[in-house]
C-alpha cells in the first residue's frame, strides 16, 4: 500500500459545494479541505462574482454559481454534499432543497434561527435519506473531548456549576451589527457555551432562570444588545451561567466544577491555537496545553467519512435543534424579564470521544477575498 493510500488519499472523495464565501468559509473551512484526504471542493456558490472568480482560480473550482442558480447545481450531479457558511437565517433556504435531493449538508451553527426551521431541516434530511450535521467543531477537538472523558470517569465527582465568558470587540461596520438579534451575540456566540454546557453535563437545561441584556452606546452597535448574561437550571439542582458580548476584549473561557474537582479552560472555544486546561482533582493541580489542530478540516473529514461509510453523524440536526430551544427560551426570558421553561428535547446520541477525536495539523491561511473577521484585529 502506498503512503498516500494509507493516509486516506487516492480513494473516493466527497465533492462539496461551498455555499457562502464569507470569512468563516475562506479563512477556516476551505484552506483545510485538501488535507482531509476524503473531501474536495467542486462548486462555489455566492452572490459576489469577484469572490467566485478569485476563489475558483485559487482552488481550481470550475463550477461557480450564484445563489439563484443553486437549484441547477443540485441537479447537476457535480456535488455530493454542501457546506453552509451563509448568514444564520439562510441555512434552511439552501439546506432543505439540498437534503430533499439526497445531498448531504454540513451547516454552520446555529443550525438556523428558530426551532421550527431546524425541525424542517431534520425532516428534509429524513425525506431525502441524507445526512445533516451541525458544524460543532469542538465535538472533534482534543482538549474538549478530554474534558468529557474526565467528567465521565468521575474525576470531578458530582457536577455542580458551570460558568463561561465569551466576548469580542465587534466592528460596527460588520454585518453582524446591522442584522438584528439573529446576528447578535445570542445567536452568534451563545451556541458555544450552551453546547458546552450540554455536552459537559451530558444533560439538557430545564429552565432559563434569568437573562439580562445591555447596550453600551460607545460600542457603536445601535439598537443591538451587545452583552447578554444568562443563568440556566440543570437537572439535579445544578446551575450553568454564561456571558456573551460584542463589546469586550477577546476572551473565551469556561469553568466546570464538581464535588471533587474542577476544569478551567482558557481558551475554550477558539481555533488556530492550542486550547488549555487548568485542572484540580483530589487536591492535585495540573496544567496542559493541547496541540493546535485544524478543527474545521477535522470536522469535515469526519463528516465525509460518515458519508462514505454510511454512518450516522454526531453532532446531527437534533443537536442543533437542542441548542435553538435554549436560545429561544433565552430570547423569551429577555422579553418577559423572568424565568422561562425550556421545551424538553430528548437526545438520542451524545459525543463519543474515542470515535470523534481529530488531530489534523494546522494549515496556512491565504489572504481572504472581500471578507473580514467580525472583530477588530
Amino acid at each position: 500500500m502506498s503512503i498516500a493510500s494509507a493516509l486516506g488519499f487516492g480513494g473516493r472523495k466527497i465533492r462539496y459545494a461551498i455555499v457562502g464565501l464569507g470569512d468563516i468559509s475562506q479563512e477556516a473551512l476551505m484552506p483545510g479541505v485538501r488535507h482531509t484526504g476524503n473531501s474536495e471542493i467542486t462548486a462555489l456558490v455566492s452572490s459576489d462574482r469577484e469572490k467566485l472568480g478569485a476563489l475558483g482560480e485559487r482552488y481550481g473550482v470550475q463550477h461557480r454559481h450564484s445563489y439563484e442558480e443553486f437549484p441547477q447545481l443540485l441537479a447537476s450531479g457535480e456535488i455530493d454534499a454542501v457546506y453552509l457558511g451563509t448568514p444564520n437565517w439562510r441555512h434552511a433556504e439552501f439546506a432543505i432543497p439540498a437534503l430533499e435531493a439526497g445531498i448531504h449538508v454540513l451547516s454552520e451553527k446555529p443550525l438556523e434561527v428558530s426551532a421550527d426551521k431546524c425541525r424542517a431541516m431534520i425532516a428534509a434530511a429524513e425525506r431525502g435519506n441524507a445526512l445533516l450535521m451541525t458544524a460543532y467543531r469542538l465535538h472533534f477537538e482534543p482538549a474538549n473531548l478530554d474534558a468529557v472523558r474526565r467528567i465521565r470517569a468521575g474525576e470531578l465527582g458530582e457536577l455542580v456549576a458551570f460558568t463561561s465568558c465569551f466576548g469580542q470587540m465587534v466592528d460596527p461596520a460588520n454585518h453582524r451589527s446591522r442584522s438584528g438579534i439573529e446576528a447578535g451575540p445570542l445567536f452568534d456566540m451563545a451556541p458555544y457555551p450552551i453546547n458546552a454546557i450540554r455536552f459537559l453535563f451530558g444533560a439538557e437545561p430545564l429552565e432559563v432562570v434569568s437573562a439580562i441584556a445591555v447596550r453600551h452606546e460607545e460600542a457603536g452597535l445601535g439598537e443591538l444588545d451587545d452583552t447578554i448574561a444568562v443563568t440556566l437550571r440543570m437537572p439535579g439542582n445544578r446551575l450553568a451561567q454564561f456571558t456573551v458580548s460584542y463589546f469586550t476584549d477577546q476572551i473565551d473561557n469556561l469553568t466546570i466544577a464538581g464535588t471533587k474537582g474542577s476544569i478551567h479552560m482558557d481558551s475554550a472555544f477558539g481555533y488556530g491555537q492550542g486550547l488549555e486546561q487548568f485542572r484540580k482533582s483530589s487536591g492535585n493541580r495540573e496544567h496542559e496545553v493541547y496541540k493546535a489542530t485544524d478543527q474545521f478540516g477535522g470536522e469535515l473529514k469526519y463528516f465525509s467519512d460518515c458519508i462514505l461509510k454510511g454512518r450516522s453523524v454526531e453532532p446531527d440536526g437534533e443537536e442543533g435543534l437542542a441548542d435553538l430551544l435554549v436560545i429561544e427560551a433565552i430570547a423569551a426570558a429577555l422579553k418577559l424579564g423572568g424565568a422561562v421553561k425550556i421545551e424538553p428535547q430528548e437526545r438520542h446520541r451524545r459525543i463519543d470521544p474515542d470515535e470523534q477525536e481529530q488531530r489534523l495539523k494546522l494549515v496556512d491561511i491565504p489572504e481572504p477575498v472581500k471578507a473580514a473577521k467580525p472583530a477588530f484585529s
